[in-house]
């Protein structure tokens, strides 16, 4: 397995039953995994994304996580250094360089209304500190709403690294008809990086999508339904640029600031993609004006 994300519904309580269970001894033990508190909106206590691994392609995954005592008194700002620190520092021995080898990446904000503005100024400080700029690229990634069991903890990071990639096998999708740039509203990241391997296999990393137009403006304010079409014709424009469909779609992740907006998603998702595997998480999506989010990959040959 590439890695598997692990969804609870209540983290405090559950992280440490979920570290003692046959699920970690038969399962987790043997694959990197990410454990978050993003409840499913099923009602279930616990939902699991497996990626399969890809052979060919060797990656790493990491969950980066901040212990309560590292945490405590620490601003999102800090934390969010604190975590790129811990990344930078676990897989040096590889090697690696933030700017070239890492592809993706996920952050999981505590009360995100008040804390992502933190979190994205320390991802563009690092960043900067790392020659990532608006001269150069920045990286695909999810920035939403999580938590951890840990009381202190405001941020946790995922990162995805491919230690042997090269940058002329990364291209960087626009579809700037349909989104504009991220940093012109002040955020550091890739809408989404195409991955070209020497087997001929692409993959389609895709962030975090909303309902967003081509002047950043949110589209379909208190509309759900409308936001989730936008939102998904975004995603079949970013494939678009790259050379795919939304047939390639191995699975889409779906953030929900409200339960009760969950029907009407998973009804047009049944509706347009009905063999698309899907998994519908609560998370506050980074404007409150956003009611859902997406993420997905893609692959092909």
């Amino acid at each position: 397995m590439q890695y598997v994300k692990v969804f609870l519904s209540d983290a405090a309580n559950q992280e440490s039953e979920l570290m003692q269970s046959t699920l970690m001894g038969d399962l987790l033990r043997n694959a990197p995994f990410t454990v978050i508190q993003q409840p499913p909106v099923n009602g279930a206590k616990i939902a699991l994304l497996i990626k399969t691994s890809d052979e060919e392609n060797q990656s790493l995954f990491h969950a980066i996580r901040l212990t309560d005592e590292e945490a405590a008194h620490q601003s999102s700002y800090v934390q969010t250094i604190m975590l790129f620190d811990k990344y930078l520092e676990a897989t040096r021995q590889y090697g690696i360089e933030l700017k070239t080898h890492c592809v993706r990446t996920w952050l999981y904000v505590r009360d995100i209304d008040a804390n992502y503005a933190g979190v994205v100024r320390a991802r563009n400080d690092i960043f900067r500190q790392h020659g990532l700029t608006i001269d150069t690229h920045f990286i695909a990634s999810t920035g939403i709403g999580g938590r951890t069991g840990e009381r202190n903890v405001l941020v946790a990071m995922d990162f995805l690294t491919y230690p042997n990639i090269k940058e002329e096998q990364k291209v960087y999708l626009k579809a700037l008809d349909h989104l504009n740039p991220t940093h012109e509203y002040g955020v550091a990241f890739e809408r989404a990086t195409r991955l070209d391997f020497a087997s001929g296999k692409q993959q389609f990393l895709v962030s975090g999508t909303a309902s967003i137009d081509h002047h950043g403006e949110v589209v379909f304010v208190g509309d759900v339904k409308m936001q989730t079409r936008r939102l998904l014709e975004n995603i079949g424009a970013l494939l678009m640029n790259g050379g795919a469909t939304m047939s390639d779609v191995k699975y889409f992740i779906v953030y929900l600031r409200d339960l009760a907006d969950a029907h009407d998603v998973e009804s047009i998702l049944d509706e347009l993609y009905p063999d698309i595997p899907h998994i519908l998480t609560l998370a506050e999506v980074c404007r409150p004006k956003w009611l859902v989010e997406m993420e997905c990959i893609a692959e092909k040959y």
